[in-house]
């Protein structure tokens, strides 16, 4: 299970990376789950983080407007992104969702085959009115994205837990495997999380919290925590082998 780390900068990109982090993910708090950051903040990161270490770029909790959406994704990946990650939340069906998704997946593959698409879908999906959860990784396969993931839109102290149960979150793991798309989870997950996080099996698991000296938004990655991080996954993979 790989780690991925949430940053907003270049300096708690190199945070991440010397704790071990095997992505750092960039993305802008205050604009949302999946807020979007500056086109030259995801080339600092870039520039500035072994070339070895993947980038991923978050591009938004994303309307149903397919066209903007395809342009923010290409900026992405004119930026330096090996992975970009779109968030389904404006999209009602699951037609509207693969038509995004396919732009998004045409606007990137255009400029660079190698960049992968991650489509996000969110644990509390019906208080929010955002896409289904269940529904996520069968139009990211129709689409012909890369991977699927969950996250937490709603960030006041509930977790991926407060929302979906070990064997629903087994469940959407296993459909993202079936279809051969990368599984990722994440939400407010904590440290005392991951051995739990690693028996249900997703390929990545994504912290910024959990990394922080402070909270999501004005807190910063620590190595440290990183570190630590890093650590328990070891261990929990261990347990389990």
């Amino acid at each position: 299970m790989q780690l991925l780390i949430s940053v907003v900068n270049s300096q708690e990109a190199q945070a991440a990376a010397n704790g071990g982090a095997d992505i750092v993910d960039v993305k802008n708090p205050s604009e949302g789950a999946l807020g979007a950051n500056f086109p030259h903040i995801i080339r600092s990161v870039r520039e500035q983080t072994p070339i070895e270490l993947p980038v991923s770029v978050a591009i938004g909790d994303a309307p149903n407007k397919p066209g903007a959406t395809a342009l923010a994704a290409l900026g992405a990946a004119y930026s330096g992104a090996q992975f970009v990650k779109v968030g389904l939340y404006g999209t009602a069906t699951s037609q509207q969702a693969v038509f995004l998704l396919k732009g998004v997946c045409r606007a990137v593959r255009d400029y660079d085959a190698s960049i992968k698409i991650i489509a996000a879908a969110y644990a509390d999906a019906q208080e929010i009115g955002a896409f289904p959860v269940e529904q996520a990784p069968a139009v990211a396969i129709e689409a012909g994205a890369d991977g699927c993931m969950l996250d937490t839109a709603g960030k006041s102290g509930d977790s991926l837990f407060s929302h979906l149960g070990d064997e629903e979150l087994r469940q959407f793991v296993q459909n993202c495997h079936n279809g051969g798309l990368v599984c990722a989870l994440a939400g407010s997950l904590s440290a005392e999380d991951i051995p739990r996080i690693s028996a249900i099996g997703p390929d990545i698991i994504g912290f910024r919290t959990a990394a922080c000296d402070g909270d999501r938004v004005s807190g910063v990655i620590k190595r440290q925590q990183v570190e630590q991080l890093k650590t328990l996954i070891a261990e929990a993979a261990g347990s389990l082998s």
